[in-house]
């Protein structure tokens, strides 16, 4: 296929033509829709202006240190043996730790970690990761086999898969930022995708080593904290979860404090982590199924729990209550600024389809909002830049983090604006947060 510029001048004009006679058609079909549904504000005032902000991100691009990913390369590799022998060691033999059907076998017929063990259609055992999470604490090997797949998944992801998207000319990595692929209104970032770098295991955060700023500059990253718990406050009007964000207590230790009836000073690291396993959990509208899974606890304790924290946050709970009937009533749900999650499966028949969209229906307003309110974030920060004739740029944007480059005399200035901008964003009850960290590279100043 040719591109544009190797057609002839009748074929361009054609094509010109037909591409802004097809946008005109578009725009007076879709330019009624947005005025009936109250959302000519969010198009007008956030996306378009953003459309500007993101290319300028995507020409700026982040660089890349080819020699630090060939030495994590090197590093994977090693480990990726050593837990090779540890797994064929803890098995009694070695077999292709890749084959989903031999590692089946040595798992539920030789080792018979689960005498119900699922197979696919094709005959052969499941082994996907959610199984193997539940086997975890039967048998050593589990753990060993989900490091296995994880480190292998960075190195073939990442590590081995980044050099070869390195742009020739300046040695930077160009992703491409999607205003409209995900229904929450998040941004997406592809070709590559640098959203999706794991930070929860070390291995993971060290390729974020590998994105560092040109001689002369620093790396600055801007992260909200707790954005989500604090706009879950904010939307429902939780008055005791405001007061904790307003009296800037740790929220974990506070909702603990609550829900364990004892004072803030007494609370122990196991209290806190259930507390901030239930806080984020709600968000994503969890079981006493589910949050037993992941502390530990009885079902029956789980839910036990779950009802303390309803008692503790019982506007939370009337809000969420109130969101699902919202849904049920409009087939959709709406965030701070009015952009829509339609739900069509609200009101279905089949429990796990109307489950899925009731908890989409409490979520989706929230990360909804986050996203909206960090989009806003970016207009405002690039206008300042622009207006201040600074050389900082900005590169990223990783849901609720922004990356910047500035130039080593710039980086107080640039911390201060940023942080202003960002927690200034919109006006709420509840304070907006930014943590501020500089490096060298994305892994120092994150």
């Amino acid at each position: 296929m040719n591109s544009f510029r190797e057609n002839d001048l009748k074929t361009q004009t054609e094509y010109a033509a037909e591409d802004a006679d097809i946008t005109l058609q578009l725009y007076e079909l879709f330019a009624p829709q947005l005025k009936k549904e109250n959302l000519e504000y969010l198009f007008y005032k956030i996306e378009m202006p953003l459309m500007k902000v993101l290319a300028k991100m995507e020409l700026n691009g982040i660089l890349l240190d080819e020699n630090w990913l060939k030495q994590e390369s090197k590093d994977l590799e090693n480990d990726l043996k050593e837990l090779e022998i540890k797994i064929f060691e803890l098995s009694g033999e070695s077999f292709n730790l890749n084959s989903p059907k031999q590692l089946g076998e040595i798992l539920f017929e030789k080792l018979k970690l689960d005498p119900k063990a699922r197979k696919t259609k094709t005959g052969q055992y499941a082994t996907s990761e959610d199984i193997l999470q539940k086997l975890s604490a039967k048998h050593d090997i589990i753990k060993y086999i989900l490091e296995y797949r994880t480190y292998q998944k960075l190195k073939s992801t990442y590590v081995d898969a980044l050099p070869s998207q390195i742009d020739k000319t300046d040695r930077r990595v160009h992703t491409t930022f999607s205003q409209t692929t995900a229904a929450t209104g998040r941004l997406a970032s592809v070709n590559p995708n640098l959203q999706n770098i794991p930070i929860r295991t070390l291995r993971g955060q060290q390729i974020r080593g590998a994105f560092v700023a040109d001689t002369g500059n620093k790396i600055i990253s801007a992260d909200y904290s707790q954005i989500e718990l604090r706009l879950i406050a904010e939307i429902s009007g939780e008055d005791n979860m405001i007061k904790a964000f307003q009296n800037g207590e740790d929220i974990h230790i506070s909702t603990a404090s609550k829900l364990f009836k004892i004072p803030l000073e007494e609370v122990t690291k196991t209290q806190r982590s259930q507390a901030k396993t239930v806080n984020f959990g709600i968000i994503y509208g969890q079981s006493a199924f589910g949050l037993a899974e992941q502390t530990g606890l009885s079902r029956s304790e789980a839910k036990q729990l779950i009802d303390s924290y309803y008692d503790t946050y019982p506007k939370l709970k009337n809000f969420m209550a109130n969101q699902i009937q919202k849904a049920r009533e409009l087939g959709y749900v709406e965030t701070i600024l009015g952009r829509r999650r339609h739900l069509k499966d609200i009101n279905s028949n089949n429990f796990t389809v109307r489950g899925h969209a009731e908890r989409n229906a409490i979520n989706a307003p929230i990360q909804g909002s986050a996203a909206d309110i960090i989009k806003i974030a970016m207009i405002k920060i690039d206008e300042q830049i622009s207006a201040r004739n600074l050389k900082t740029k900005m590169l990223l944007q990783v849901h609720d983090e922004l990356v910047f480059e500035s130039p080593e005399t710039e980086v107080e200035t640039a911390s201060a604006l940023i942080k202003t901008e960002m927690e200034s964003a919109i006006k709420t009850q509840v304070p907006l947060l930014v943590e501020i960290g500089v490096g060298n590279n994305w892994l120092e100043a994150h």
